[in-house]
């Protein structure tokens, strides 16, 4: 079952069913079993029937697919393989651009859940379409790497206002917020606390990961402080005497907005 909160999605390669085997017992909320970028394309059909091979049974632990571009050679395949699959728990979609293109693939997978990549300047401009295209939609998210070439970007910051329009489409369609996209380098944990806490501050909840190692830093960056469980516990504590929105002792306004931000604290908390 899906932590009600997760805050780790684990990335392994199709074609790599070992790793995969790893990945299942790491400790990641998700693992997400890669064909499209981490397999190289003479490796694509070994990719597709070693993950097909994988989810013919339950898994104890989530299991989502990135399947290939939906353009590519490869996608309908993956599709036609894959979503099926008693084991699989949702696909991703990469480069993603139009709700044409989830609402095709939502009526070909039925109840499967999707979740769209938005990996180009086009992607990122439709993200409220997107997010609204259909009810098998569960989730959006960025590709960095892929954006950050369309874009140009010469600094990391040059992503920034992508990422916010990204939270903002999410939030306003009612779905979860959005997970950030991978830290390409795994020995960099200093520089990926840094990041993850700077994605905490824009909105985002949670990460993807390409090692192990990583998880451990994402978490406990997007865990609650102490302090901010203390302040959640306060919120709720004066929420409890049913007198609507109040002021606390130290001059903080409680509403019904405050509220619900402390439930979801002391919900992330108790993943400790």
């Amino acid at each position: 079952m899906t932590a009600a909160f997760p805050l780790t999605w684990l990335y392994a390669p199709g074609d790599r069913p070992h790793v995969v085997a790893k990945a299942l017992t790491s400790g990641a909320d998700i693992v997400v079993i890669d064909l499209e970028d981490a397999v190289a394309p003479d490796r694509k059909a070994y990719a597709r029937a070693a993950t097909a091979d994988l989810l013919g049974d339950p898994s104890p632990v989530p299991v989502q697919v990135r399947v290939n571009a939906l353009d590519s050679p490869w996608a309908e395949q993956d599709i036609a393989a894959l979503a099926p699959a008693p084991g699989l728990s949702g696909l991703r979609l990469p480069k993603v651009t139009s709700a044409a293109e989830v609402i095709r693939l939502a009526r070909r997978t039925g109840p499967t859940d999707l979740y769209a990549l938005l990996e180009t300047a086009l992607g990122v401009e439709q993200a409220y379409t997107v997010a609204t295209a259909h009810p098998s939609l569960r989730g959006i998210a960025l590709g960095e790497a892929d954006l950050r070439a369309d874009l140009g970007v010469r600094d990391d910051a040059g992503l920034d206002w992508s990422r916010s329009r990204v939270i903002v489409a999410a939030r306003a369609a009612g779905l979860p917020p959005p997970a950030q996209s991978v830290h390409p380098d795994i020995r960099d944990l200093e520089g990926l606390a840094a990041s993850c806490a700077h994605g905490r501050a824009l909105g985002f909840l949670g990460r993807a990961a390409i090692h192990p190692r990583q998880l451990p830093v994402i978490e406990r960056a997007y865990l609650p402080t102490e302090e901010e469980t203390e302040q959640a516990e306060t919120i709720l504590k004066a929420a409890a005497t049913g007198q609507g929105a109040q002021a606390l002792p130290d001059g903080r306004f409680v509403d019904a907005a405050v509220v619900t931000a402390a439930q979801r604290t002391l919900s992330l908390a108790r993943r400790r």
